[in-house]
């Protein structure tokens, strides 16, 4: 049986040192924007759109493309990370559907959340700083990634 792989994107965005995270219902474990990348998409135009629709917010990619003189190509922003997540696995141990995730971090101008009709209400979301990073219950590599994203934006 083969694998589904699907690729998604997603953005730890960052304002005025707090990362903003969500309830998902479907896998109860709170995370950043992001969903999947449409057809004609590249997997950064997929993350800013994702934070858009669920944040109601421009975000700004922390980071450059490099500068490569690829004569009928360009450089596409670089994720600070790509994942490979499984999504379906069956009782017997075999995977039938990935995601590989294409991570972000950005910064947002607010902490006004307006997410779009049908996305999750500006209640379901919550902002996180370092120190409440490190003092949830949240999966590790959120955390971490989370801490990472919030640097990364006091860096810039």
């Amino acid at each position: 049986m083969e694998t589904t792989r699907h690729f998604t994107a997603t953005v730890y965005v960052v304002n005025d040192g707090a990362t903003a995270l969500h309830e998902h219902d479907r896998l109860g474990i709170r995370i950043p924007p992001g969903g999947h990348v449409d057809r004609d998409e590249l997997p950064h135009e997929a993350g800013l759109r994702e934070v858009y629709e669920e944040i109601g917010l421009e975000a700004t990619l922390l980071g450059s493309a490099p500068d490569v003189p690829a004569p009928d190509g360009r450089a596409l922003p670089s994720p600070r990370y790509q994942m490979l997540y499984d999504i379906d696995v069956h009782e017997d141990g075999r995977v039938a559907h990935q995601h590989v995730d294409h991570l972000y971090f950005a910064t947002v101008p607010s902490r006004d959340i307006d997410p779009a009709p049908g996305e999750e209400p500006p209640a379901a979301w919550t902002w996180y700083d370092a120190e409440a990073l490190r003092e949830s219950d949240l999966d590790a590599d959120t955390v971490q990634l989370g801490i990472e994203a919030i640097e990364a934006a006091d860096g810039a």
